[in-house]
């Protein structure tokens, strides 16, 4: 058994490789570096903990067994899981995060003797209001990642689902949470702990169905904050060290990293929490209208024809591009560009694909060079004087009606300028709509040629043609 004095330390070790994790994390040149650091920081973590349970017994070998039964199907998962799935994977692991905070704030409340909290009845006051927050949060977090990954997933709707009262009803849940709370601290009372999970997991719940698909990555991002949140109240409810550390961490990195996002899609960051934005009725007959327009289409030796007579390139990808798994086939095509001394680069949107990053680890997964990849802000001026812009599996971050259309549900979001360039090249397999559930007005722009077909297809056709 080690020392408390002497986990301290180890403690303090793996929160240092959690810092030194999100640090490498930031960057796409050290993110493998990050992750080392991370993985590192958590065996630390685990490993402490699992010694600091004292003398072997059942209840020891119970935990071991678990970790490893936990463990095993994490890393089955991890390796099967394709990148288009990723969204998926992470929902549903802050979903887990979420639910373990609950299960370990009942086991707390229920036998606080095993924690030195006090007896039942009688737990430390400052534990308590640590535990009740642990687990209101950790049971949003959890049905709100629920629900997020039915509807990455499809088995629920990506549109927003609203009714009459929506945010009236969600402050007063809000609000009633905050008294429970209360109530609970000044009672003790094992009636109102259930209550105050299950209004908690109802708001969780509240909170996410009313947010559309293209707001989802952010939904992300923020579930991934909560998750901290949840996991460094139980830390201070078990004072263990690296629960709070690690916590913290998430929490605070994912709450930057939602703002940052809704600063980049234009968005209050309250009001896509509370009220999201999405498909509407209007949108979806403007859709169908817009369908009826006449489209040019082409083929692979038109877009080959095009590229080789440009001096510039932009590739912008999207999901389209991850469900095809094209990434590989892109990166030949951009090779076989780059012999004929045509410039290429890529164009990453914040929320391209269906969470923070996506795109950006994807072409990494193909080996791109770095300084090929740049953010919106630092391209979008160049479409004007790019000769092609190459848009594979991209579609609400390329739409112009964000840009003209005030009634859109993308309205004031920076989208990427493509229509701009001289040329574009669209790969989809049809006109559908993209997960905001509008249509796009650069499918029946003048310089747009549609290239209908699989993704990764049509990128390999496209190379032979070129060579």
């Amino acid at each position: 058994m080690l020392s408390p004095n002497l986990s301290a330390v180890f403690y303090l070790i793996s929160g240092v490789l959690f810092i030194l994790a999100l640090r490498g994390l930031s960057s796409p040149e050290s993110s493998r570096q990050g992750n080392f650091f991370g993985i590192m920081g958590m065996i630390i973590a685990v490993t402490v903990t699992f010694l600091s349970l004292g003398n072997f017994s059942s209840g020891f070998i119970f935990v071991l067994i678990f970790i490893l039964l936990g463990g095993s199907i994490g890393a089955f998962i991890a390796y099967k899981i394709p990148m288009t799935a990723m969204p998926e994977l992470v929902a549903g692991f802050h979903s887990l995060v979420g639910l373990a905070a609950v299960f370990v704030a009942i086991s707390a409340f229920l036998n606080p003797e095993a924690f030195n909290l006090g007896s039942p009845g009688n737990i430390k006051l400052g534990s308590l209001i640590e535990m009740s927050i642990g687990a209101a949060v950790g049971a949003i977090t959890f049905s709100g990642s629920v629900i997020a990954f039915l509807k990455l997933q499809g088995i629920m709707s990506g549109s927003p689902i609203l009714f009459k009262g929506q945010h009236p009803l969600n402050a007063i849940i809000l609000i009633s949470i905050i008294i429970l709370i209360y109530l609970l601290c000044s009672s003790q009372s094992t009636s109102l702990f259930w209550i105050l999970l299950a209004v908690s997991f109802l708001i969780g719940f509240l909170l996410i169905i009313p947010i559309g698909g293209a707001d989802m990555p952010v939904v992300i991002s923020m579930l991934n904050s909560y998750s901290g949140w949840a996991a460094a109240g139980i830390g201070f409810t078990l004072e263990n060290t690296a629960l709070i550390i690690t916590g913290a961490l998430v929490g605070s990195s994912g709450a930057i990293l939602s703002y940052i996002m809704c600063k980049g899609m234009n968005r209050s960051f309250f009001n896509v929490i509370l009220g999201g934005f999405g498909a509407t009725d209007d949108a979806s007959s403007k859709s169908s209208a817009k369908e009826q327009k006449p489209v040019k289409s082409g083929n692979s030796e038109d877009a080959a024809f095009l590229m080789k007579n440009a001096s510039s390139v932009i590739i912008v990808p999207g999901y389209g591009m991850a469900v095809a798994q094209a990434q590989h086939a892109l990166r030949e095509m951009v090779d076989t560009l780059k012999k004929n001394d045509i410039k290429v680069s890529y164009a990453i949107h914040p929320v391209a694909g269906r969470m923070p990053g996506h795109m950006n680890v994807l072409l990494a997964e193909a080996n791109v060079p770095y300084d090929e990849v740049f953010e919106l802000e630092e391209i979008n001026n160049d479409f004007a004087n790019a000769d092609v812009a190459f848009v594979i599996g991209a579609n609400d971050v390329t739409n112009p009606v964000a840009k003209t259309d005030p009634q859109s549900p993308i309205y004031g979001m920076p989208v990427l300028d493509v229509e701009k360039c001289k040329s574009v090249l669209f790969v989809k397999r049809s006109l559908s709509p993209g997960y905001a559930g509008i249509d796009n007005d650069l499918f029946y722009k003048e310089n747009t040629l549609m290239l209908f077909a699989d993704a990764k297809k049509m990128v390999e056709e496209i190379t032979k043609s070129l060579d």
